[in-house]
């Protein structure tokens, strides 16, 4: 039985690793929103159960072992998300928040039934990978919106801000995962977009938009 507080621990791991393997206390501490202290008491806690490597003024590294734990805890999280889209209708704006709370369920059933359910899903709502089992997962080198050229086409694959403010804002535009876009024309002032989809043309995003959406050629 892993505790709440260090699946949390556990999982800003997993987010902090997918951008350096050598992780400081202080981006732990940043992301976690506490203390110093109590990240080193934390931090003495997941070393002693051999999920991380780590000495004294020296950055922590996660083993093999805490790779796959924090990897199962992301798995659980992503998975609740997806079934709280597909089975009870929750819009992709609105499952983080309440996957947080089901993520802590100690059931490995639980969430293999969840799996089965939804027909093994290997992404979340919002495109991110779903972990198996074993902790393996796919990563996909999608390039920013923001880097696609004039008249091509893409699809929308999955974005670097999945915040609620952010999904909302793509509702109001007609956006959702899985639509071809094809790119009208790029301002050369200040790099924003004239976009066509779904019907819909000359839809302007800025460039800041643009760079959070993650897309593939056609």
């Amino acid at each position: 039985m892993i505790s709440q507080t260090k699946e949390n621990y556990l999982k800003a791991l997993y987010y902090l690793h997918q951008k350096e393997e050598n992780i400081s206390l202080t981006d732990l501490g940043k992301l976690m929103e506490v203390s110093k202290p109590t990240v080193n008491d934390m931090v003495k806690k997941l070393k002693k159960s051999g999920w991380i490597v780590y000495e004294k003024y020296k950055p922590l590294r996660l083993t093999e072992e805490g790779k796959k734990a924090s990897a199962l805890v992301i798995r659980k999280h992503r998975l609740s998300e997806m079934f709280l889209q597909k089975i009870f209708g929750f819009g992709w704006e609105e499952v983080h928040d309440i996957a947080e709370e089901i993520e802590h369920i100690q059931s490995e059933k639980f969430f293999d039934k969840m799996d089965k359910l939804l027909g093994f899903p290997t992404v979340d709502p919002h495109g991110s990978p779903i972990p198996s089992k074993e902790g393996a997962y796919t990563e996909h080198n999608y390039r920013p919106l923001s880097e696609i050229t004039l008249g091509s086409k893409v699809i929308l694959k999955t974005m670097k801000d999945s915040s609620s403010d952010f999904l909302l804002f793509l509702n109001k535009k007609g956006l959702k995962l899985g639509t071809e876009i094809q790119v009208i024309d790029i301002e050369s002032f200040d790099k924003s977009m004239v976009l066509s989809y779904q019907g819909q043309s000359n839809i302007v995003f800025s460039y800041s938009v643009c760079q959070s959406l993650l897309v593939e050629e056609v």
